[in-house]
C-alpha cells in the first residue's frame, strides 16, 4: 500500500513537476545543450548537486534503473526536509541533524567542522561550496548528457534532479514519503519517515537511535540505505 501510494504521488506530483521544470529549462537552451545545472551558489543549484552526487548513474556501481535513481533522489530530499521541519517528538533537531538548521542549506552543510554531507560545506566566508571531486563528477555527467544529437538517460536524470531541487526551493515539498507510515522494524517501534541515509555497503550505520529500514520495506534505493528513528530514544 505504501509503495502504491508513493508511485501515484511520484507520477502525479514529483515526476510531473520535475519533468515540467526540465522541459522548460531545455526549451530555453540551445539545441545542443540537453542538461545544465543552476549556479552552485544558488539554493536550487546547490541542492541539485547534492541530490545528483548521492545517486548512481548508468555505468556506475549500484546503478539499477532510471526509476530507482530518481526515487533515491526524492527520498534523499525527504531526509533533508525531515531533518529541517519534521523533527519527531522526543528528539531535538540537533540530535537527528547534527546542527540547528534554519534552511535546507544548513542541513546539508552543517556548521563549522561538523559537516553533514561529505563534500558539501561552508567556507570561512560562510559561502556554501563543494569539493573539487563533486564538481569533477558533475562536469563528467554533463559532458556525457550533452553529447550527440538528442537527449538520453544522463540528461533525463540530471534534469530530474535539477527540476526537483528547483521545485522544492520554490514551493516546498508536498508529495508522499514512502517511509512515512512505518511503525515497526522487526520488534522495534519507530517514528516513521527517514532521517538519515548512507552508502549501502559494509553495513554502514549512523549509530545512536537510527534504525535501518530493511529491504522488504524498500530501505535500499539507488545504492543508499535509509534509516528511520526509534520511537522511544535510548
Amino acid at each position: 500500500m505504501l509503495l502504491f501510494d508513493f508511485r501515484i504521488a511520484m507520477r502525479t506530483n514529483v515526476f510531473l513537476l520535475a519533468a515540467v521544470m526540465s522541459v522548460t529549462a531545455t526549451q530555453a537552451q540551445t539545441s545542443s545543450t540537453f542538461a545544465q545545472l543552476d549556479s552552485p551558489n544558488t539554493a536550487s543549484g546547490y541542492l541539485a548537486r547534492l541530490l545528483i552526487n548521492e545517486v548512481p548513474f548508468p555505468g556506475e556501481r549500484a546503478y539499477e534503473s532510471e526509476t530507482a535513481t530518481k526515487e533515491a533522489m526524492v527520498q534523499i530530499l525527504w531526509v533533508l526536509h525531515g531533518r529541517l521541519t519534521l523533527v519527531p517528538a522526543g528528539y531535538t533537531q540537533q540530535q537527528i541533524a547534527g546542527v540547528k538548521a534554519k534552511s535546507i542549506i544548513d542541513v546539508i552543510t552543517g556548521t563549522g567542522e561538523r559537516r553533514q554531507c561529505e563534500g558539501f560545506y561552508k567556507n570561512s566566508a560562510g559561502q556554501f561550496v563543494t569539493d573539487d571531486r563533486v564538481e569533477e563528477r558533475l562536469d563528467y555527467l554533463l559532458k556525457i548528457a550533452n553529447k550527440g544529437n538528442k537527449p538520453g538517460r544522463f540528461s533525463e536524470l540530471l534534469n530530474f534532479g535539477q527540476g526537483l531541487a528547483r521545485a522544492y526551493v520554490t514551493g516546498g515539498i508536498e508529495e508522499a514519503d514512502r517511509f512515512a507510515n512505518i511503525k515497526w522494524v522487526k520488534s522495534v517501534a519507530v517514528t516513521g519517515r527517514a532521517y538519515s541515509w548512507m552508502t549501502d555497503v559494509n553495513n554502514y550505520h549512523p549509530g545512536g537511535n537510527f534504525v535501518s529500514i530493511p529491504n522488504d520495506m524498500e530501505g535500499s534505493l539507488g545504492g543508499n540505505r535509509f534509516f528511520t528513528l526509534r520511537k522511544e530514544p535510548k
